[in-house]
Parts: structure tokens; sequence; C-alpha cells
């Protein structure tokens, strides 16, 4: 039986390469015989970058228009782990497995205000909070426009999370997060989850998560894709 595709989806401020191609992830599943669908969110990476807030508003759509019409194992961080268990809450058929790290308490803590905040640091390059500053700084990177992520920050129809709004997620998930990470702990996530299994990872935090080993070796046995 061949096994599904794996999408990978990005966090907030990064791309498809920065995460998945320049720490090893889509060279390790192509050498388990893995075919990895790889897509850059609208505003990042070598997608279009609009300005208006409003162009995002069928962000999460867009990135299901990738997915092929089987059903897919797919790993996300952070913002892209949000958009995909999203997704496989209303749409569970278009999943097999799920992998997602670099979320936790921040999914159902997080307001428009602090949304606005993150939109404000991005613009600025500059912030007072620790984690605030995480988020100004990611718009260094060459492929990175501050007005399109601000504005992608600044979208008004963004997920709402909850244990009801997660109750249709039947997929079964890996949650990965590091125990220095601003969104640990995961516990209400994880109590949401009716097929789920956690891994935390000691002494790392959100920025060093995508290249953690802890974290790679643990997606691919659950995704059964280790290279022999």
């Amino acid at each position: 039986m061949t096994s599904p595709p794996v999408v990978c989806v990005h966090g907030f401020g990064t791309s498809y390469n920065s995460t998945w191609v320049t720490n090893g992830w889509t060279a390790l599943l192509e050498d388990a015989g893995r075919e990895v669908i790889g897509i850059d969110m609208l505003g990042h990476g070598t997608a279009e970058k609009p300005t208006d807030p409003n162009a995002y508003e069928s962000l999460e759509d867009d990135v299901l228009s990738y997915f092929p019409d089987s059903p897919v194992d797919a790993i996300g961080f952070s913002m892209g782990a949000a958009v995909l268990l999203h997704l496989a809450s209303i749409t569970p058929e278009r999943f097999n497995r799920l992998v997602v790290s670099g979320i936790g308490k921040n999914l159902f803590e997080r307001d428009q205000n602090f949304r606005d905040s993150i939109a404000n640091a991005v613009e600025t390059g500059s912030a007072d909070n620790p984690e605030l500053r995480y988020f100004a700084q990611l718009p260094e990177a060459p492929d990175a426009n501050r007005e399109a992520l601000a504005a992608f920050m600044r979208r008004k129809n963004a997920p709402v999370f909850s244990t009801q709004t997660l109750s249709n997620l039947t997929t079964p998930t890996l949650v990965v997060v590091g125990e220095n990470d601003f969104v640990y702990p995961p516990d209400q996530l994880v109590d949401a989850l009716s097929d789920v299994k956690l891994v935390t990872l000691p002494g790392v935090d959100h920025f060093a998560t995508p290249k953690n080993f802890g974290f790679i070796d643990a997606a691919l046995d659950f995704l059964d894709a280790q290279p022999f």
C-alpha cells in the first residue's frame, strides 16, 4: 500500500524552505519514500504578499487547495500547525495523520488585541515583551515583507479554538512542544483531542523546535517515515 503524501506548513513569518528544507525534513521524508507537498502560506516565502488584511480571509481554504483529493499526512509548526488543526477539525476526511508543534495554550488564550500587538511588532521590528520580540525579528529574512505579515496577523476571521471546535477532530494527532516554548503547557489542547500523543522536548524553546532532532524523530516515527 502506497503511503500518503506529507503536507508541510511553516509558521508565521517563515517559509516552507526555511522551516522544512533547510532543517532537513524534506530530505528525510523523501529518503523514506514519501512525497512532500510544501506550502507557502499567503504572505510568506514564494507566495503572493498582499498588504490588505482582507486578502487573508480565505487563508485556510487557500492552504487546503494544495491538498490532493486523497487523505494526507500533515506536519505543521506554530501558525501552520494552527491552520492544519483547524482544517482537520472541519474536514477530517482529508487527513490520515497529523503532527502539530509550537502550539499549546496560545490557541485558547490569544485574542485580536494580541494579534494586533504582534502586527505592530512586525511593522516596527521592535517590542519590549520577550514573546513579541520573537515575532518582531521574523521579517528580517530576505524573502519576508513586514507590511504583508502585519496584514496577515490583522485578519479578522482567524479560527477560534475551543474544546467544542476541536470535538470533530478524530485524526490521530501528535503534539510536540518544547518545555521552554511560550506556548507551553499544551494540556488544554491535548485534553481536547480524542486520539492524541504528546511529546515534550526538554530545554527547547519555540525558535529551536523545527530543527530539534527530538521533534524530527518523533514526527517521523509517528508517520512511520523513518528512512532505513
